[in-house]
């Protein structure tokens, strides 16, 4: 069973990081809203001040779309 104050608490970060990153937000809604299909690659670049940037992928499964369902009815 979820906390509701775990629930609510989570999703008041969710909206602190939508204000604090609207240019990422905004990307996410725009390609999530139409869904992503299972096979999509998604790739995370992550770049420190002075090291060399990391990169990293992942193909969307059909346990990711549950995933991200859940979140949705969370909100």
């Amino acid at each position: 069973m979820i906390n509701p104050i775990k629930a609510a608490k989570a999703v008041s970060l969710i909206q602190k990081f939508q204000k604090n990153h609207p240019k990422v937000s905004a990307f996410l809604s725009y390609e999530f809203q139409g869904g992503l299909p299972e096979g999509t690659v998604l790739e995370l670049t992550v770049t420190k001040p002075g090291e060399k940037s990391q990169v990293t992928n992942m193909r969307v499964t059909a346990d990711d779309l549950e995933l991200i369902r859940e979140i949705r009815e969370m909100k």
